[in-house]
């Protein structure tokens, strides 16, 4: 395979001035490195890359799916996921991606309400198989990594199909379900537009730009779970621009610094916890990987606390992008000089965006006062299947949200408080538990920490911490005194921890965000009140 560090002397002096994409690097460049390492040791060319999914695409035809079907896959960080994807990206399935960790019943409603034709499950989630497949309308069911009781093997559903280009290749579109953080997913809808899949990859250039991904060289670290929306945005920017892919299986901080060493990886998408697990490996740890081929990481999904993000900048360099916003529409970027500048803000509206702090009757708040963030997008609408109830919610006019508080400042940039589901009201005042949590993460005795109110007779509520500890430390009643005046050392009285409670571990998905809601929900089933 040809090296990750691909020469470009036949590329011109103008490299986004030529033709990218998945399916145009596989014809101009077929033994361009696609996939660089993988869990199961496959690594493969942008040409291989490409007749996998071709392959693909002609078995499915054969089994009767057509464009507009849905495909449902509940795959492990590999080769495998990319391969269906990009199959249901030029045959016109629309694709669901779900999380592995999900139960079966939770899997089971998924297909359901998306009225899924197909499902592809690997073999470590078999125990779920029967359930699944009981309860949906499936036309095809594929096994992949070995045997599942009801299910077709991967390979005999393949067997004596051509890796040639399919004919008649129509753009397929995913149905992205939300986190489910506020109780059940829902489904953000759009309509595939009417482009051949080959000009739709090409448009990855826009991507590659924003994010300084550099066309066909160097390689990205996929580190993040594969099933989420936007850990799926990067990996397939990054590869439509002819970036090699270094998937991790489960995230591991110290194998993530060894594979950017051993491929000298320049681009990465992570989620605040990861820089988190990053720096808690011991400092010599740290010191002994080489990460200076490092040209931009972007995080996303959950908030990063400053003095998170600092440290990290201390260690790799103005190289830590963010951006923000949700399956619903991406909305801003904070490029690394920008938030040095102005620690904190998750940056400035992309081009075809425009964000607005609207109060609680929609009136346009001006820079400085928290309100509800809404973005207005120049793309087509989206909406949550099925729910238009949910839909309506969201939307005011063209502008809709996605449930955040924040405020712009003088120069147009967003900075965001929280969540508006977890604000605490205590004593008719708003506390911003992201804001708590961001100080109680800088303690060297915590792992993770949710902070939430809970019922409180006189005040309304009041702020607890939930705290999972790192390994090695035990709960004590000195321990949270001390985490409580480490808070009130930082900030003012009233944000602080009224208690503090500890567990083994808190409910966090792979994406970063945390579950807040279970843990809230059990403080509050005593009132007989969800919030």
């Amino acid at each position: 395979m040809a090296s990750v560090q691909h020469a470009r002397a036949d590329r011109g002096a103008h490299p986004w001035s030529q033709r990218l994409g998945v399916w145009w690097i596989a014809e101009d460049h077929p033994d361009h490195p696609a996939i660089a390492a993988s869990p199961s040791g496959v690594t493969l060319t942008f040409a291989e890359l490409a007749g996998r999914a071709h392959q693909v695409v002609h078995a499915v035809r054969a089994r009767v799916l057509k464009a507009g079907d849905v495909l449902a896959y509940a795959l492990p960080n590999d080769v495998d996921i990319v391969v269906w994807q990009l199959a249901a990206q030029e045959s016109g399935l629309r694709s669901v991606a779900l999380n592995p960790s999900l139960s079966a019943a939770e899997m089971a409603a998924i297909l359901e309400h998306s009225d899924a034709a197909a499902l592809v499950l690997h073999h470590d989630f078999a125990a779920r198989s029967a359930d699944v497949v009981g309860s949906a309308r499936l036309r095809l069911a594929v096994a992949v990594g070995g045997a599942v009781p009801g299910f077709e093997s991967q390979e005999d559903v393949l067997a004596g199909h051509p890796t040639t280009i399919p004919e008649e290749r129509v753009l397929g579109v995913p149905i992205t379900y939300s986190s489910g953080t506020t109780g059940r997913p829902k489904a953000v809808l759009r309509p595939a537009p009417a482009v051949d899949p080959s000009v739709a990859a090409d448009a990855s250039k826009t991507f590659g730009r924003a994010f300084r991904f550099l066309p066909l060289e160097g390689a990205h670290l996929v580190s993040a779970g594969m099933h989420h929306g936007g850990c799926q945005s990067f990996y397939l920017g990054a590869l439509n621009v002819g970036q090699a892919l270094v998937i991790q299986g489960k995230f591991d901080a110290e194998e993530a610094l060894a594979l950017i060493e051993r491929h000298r990886v320049t681009t990465a998408y992570m989620v605040p916890t990861q820089f988190v697990r990053l720096l808690k490996l011991p400092e010599a740890v740290r010191n002994r990987y080489d990460v200076s081929s490092l040209q931009s990481v972007v995080h996303a999904a959950a908030p990063c606390p400053i003095e998170i993000k600092r440290q990290m900048f201390e260690w790799w360099g103005p190289v830590i992008w963010e951006t923000y916003g949700g399956m619903e529409g991406a909305a801003t970027i904070a490029k690394p000089h920008r938030w040095l500048e102005k620690p904190g803000t998750v940056g400035r509206p992309i081009k075809g965006m425009k964000v607005r702090i609207l109060d609680d009757a929609g009136n346009e708040l001006p820079p400085g006062e928290v309100g509800h963030v809404y973005m207005e997008s120049d793309g087509p609408a989206f909406e949550y299947g099925g729910d238009a109830e949910a839909t309506a919610a969201a939307y005011r006019g063209r502008a809709f949200t996605i449930g955040d508080v924040g405020y712009l400042d003088e120069d147009g940039y967003l900075f965001l408080c929280d969540r508006q589901r977890d604000i605490i009201i205590s004593g008719g005042v708003n506390i911003y538990p992201a804001e708590v949590e961001a100080v109680l993460q800088t303690h060297p005795s915590v792992a993770d920490v949710a902070v939430i109110g809970v019922p409180d007779p006189e005040w309304g509520e009041s702020v607890k911490a939930v705290v999972e500890l790192d390994g090695g430390v035990s709960p004590s009643d000195e321990l949270a005194a001390e985490l409580v005046a480490w808070c009130r050392e930082r900030l003012a009285g009233y944000k602080c921890p009224r208690s503090v409670d500890f567990r083994k571990s808190l409910p966090r998905r792979e994406d970063g965000k945390l579950l807040k809601r279970l843990i809230r929900d059990e403080y509050w089933a005593s009132t007989g009140r969800k919030v």
